[in-house]
């Protein structure tokens, strides 16, 4: 399966899905139609609506019935949704890592969000010391900077055949839904590549970054102090790396907490003895011992030996939410195959201050 990466933007759709959504007035719902039985006893096509309140509660939405051909019932599409949830809590650490700790910023109209525009300020004003008070203090106004984020929609095809749906129904046997699985397993990786590849989108005027190609992120040389993955690499100068990330982060006035985020190969590297000394101190032990350090987790999608030590907070890395995991009904071929998409509204937005200061460092062989 192929994922794909839609924008949209000033009005401007690129892409085949920006392009039906926007003539479908930006609500997926509408592209969720499902069968049922209407007043009068007929089946008919129908798509749900939010009535306002709470979105948790069921008694706020609503049916009503439209013309777009319907295929799946509604406990079909529960059926659907259940599947790529389940996939989405598998070991995709990164993404989900932020989410839980809370480094979301939620936009409210996702499909009719363009670009999604942030400022920095300068660093201004300055208190002054006099015995009267009476004195002027030196009245500088902040400085703003503006930023600007493109808002993708990340989506993957899949197919429902009209025989096999038939013969579930026929049978009481329950969806298959394989399929949709795998779709949502191609989405929610291209979430971590976004985080931690050199992948990059640019439209609208601004670009989407990654933790290890984000321009204005702290660099330091993995050779300085041997590749992990080396046993003739010591514990002890694995602390070291780490703590000269940790005193990067912090020249930057970054102070933590941190995560350190590392690779698949230096998994087991860090569940080894720290030395021998201190046998049963595994090294991974010894680096939680660093004060601000919350957390070590390793990123399969992450290079080999590559090491992100970044600042959990909001004004450093934060994740931008529309629309979570969503099918969606998109075609249908003749009277056997049934076209349908997984898709999600949802990017990372790395975060500088007004001075190009970061709180994220990247260590790597070569890095200066």
């Amino acid at each position: 399966m192929e994922t794909n990466v839609d924008l949209i933007g000033y009005g401007t759709a690129q892409g085949e899905v920006a392009a039906k959504f926007q003539t479908n007035q930006l609500n997926p719902s509408r592209m969720r139609p499902f069968l049922s039985i209407d007043e009068e006893g007929k089946v008919g096509s129908f798509i749900s609506v939010f009535k306002g309140g709470d979105p948790k509660k069921p008694e706020n939405f609503g049916t009503i019935k439209v013309n777009t051909e319907a295929v799946l019932r509604r406990e079909e599409w529960q059926a659907l949704d259940a599947a790529i949830l389940g996939v989405a809590e598998q070991r995709l650490t990164g993404f989900n890592d932020l989410i839980s700790r809370g480094l979301v910023y939620n936009l409210g109209n996702a499909m009719g969000t363009t670009v999604l525009e942030s400022h920095t300020v300068s660093d201004a004003m300055e208190a002054e010391m006099t015995m009267d008070g009476v004195s002027r203090s030196k009245g500088d106004r902040p400085v703003f900077g503006t930023t600007y984020l493109p808002i993708p929609i990340v989506h993957v095809d899949y197919e429902i055949n009209t025989r096999v749906l038939a013969a579930s129904r026929s049978l009481g046997n329950a969806l298959d839904t394989t399929s949709a699985e795998r779709a949502a397993r191609r989405v929610a990786e291209k979430f971590e590549d976004m985080l931690f590849t050199s992948t990059t989108y640019s439209f609208g005027g601004g670009t989407i970054y990654s933790l290890v190609n984000y321009p204005d992120r702290e660099l330091v040389n993995l050779s300085t102090y041997g590749d992990w993955a080396n046993t003739a690499t010591t514990g002890a100068k694995i602390v070291e790396s780490v703590l000269a990330m940790k005193q990067s982060s912090i020249n930057n006035y970054f102070y933590g907490p941190w995560v350190l985020y590392i690779p698949t190969n230096f998994e087991t590297r860090l569940d080894n003895d720290y030395d021998t000394t201190t046998p049963g101190t595994t090294i991974r032990e010894r680096i939680m011992k660093i004060a601000g350090i919350q957390a070590i987790k390793v990123i399969d999608r992450l290079a080999s030996s590559n090491v992100l030590l970044v600042q959990t907070t909001t004004d450093v890395v934060r994740i931008v939410r529309g629309m979570g995991l969503t099918n969606v009904q998109w075609s249908t071929e003749g009277n056997f195959v049934n076209k349908y998409k997984v898709l999600s509204i949802q990017v990372p937005q790395i975060r500088s201050d007004y001075n190009g200061h970061t709180g994220i460092v990247h260590m790597a062989a070569g890095l200066v």
